[in-house]
């Protein structure tokens, strides 16, 4: 019995439509494992440390507020690009609140990664300062807390302030 073959056709094979197949699932699959690490590296997810606690003294937070909106303190903060952080404080007649220790963070918005914790210093009546490393341009937060030196567990002052530094 003499049987007849046909000739080899060159071109697209079912082989060749798997391999494609296949080849567009892996790059999906490794694009996918990028974002995913990169989303995960960088962002722990963390809003707020100790959220129910937090949830508990928001009254005693609001209280602690509108105590501080009584004092009539008024604060001018200043950070350079050349990392000088400046805090005056005045009270409501505009004279210098003095006698604070001043401690608190700097830091991006977005991680704690970049954090610096600041000790500022009274450098004149009212006027306290410190100096930190050169901080990059975009938006950042300082954080800081005022307690009077003979009640250094009290916190008389706090301030929170978002600023965006230009290149």
């Amino acid at each position: 019995m003499n049987t007849v073959r046909p000739e080899s056709v060159d071109g697209l094979k079912g082989r060749h439509v798997l391999m494609v197949f296949i080849g567009f699932f892996l790059v999906v699959f490794a694009v996918n494992g990028v974002f995913l690490y990169s989303a995960i590296s960088t962002y722990t997810g963390i809003v707020a440390v100790e959220p129910y606690r937090k949830g508990l003294n928001y009254n005693e937070r609001i209280a602690a507020d509108e105590a501080q909106k009584a004092q009539g303190w008024h604060d001018a903060l200043e950070v350079t690009r050349s990392g000088q952080v400046t805090l005056r404080l005045t009270n409501r007649l505009g004279a210098p609140v003095e006698g604070l220790s001043i401690s608190g963070t700097f830091g991006r918005p977005s991680t704690a990664q970049h954090d610096v914790k600041l000790t500022l210093d009274e450098v004149r009546p009212g006027t306290y300062a410190t100096h930190i490393a050169s901080p990059e341009a975009g938006a950042w937060i300082v954080a800081l807390e005022a307690r009077p030196v003979a009640a250094p567990n009290e916190i008389t002052y706090q301030l929170r302030k978002r600023l965006w530094l230009k290149p």
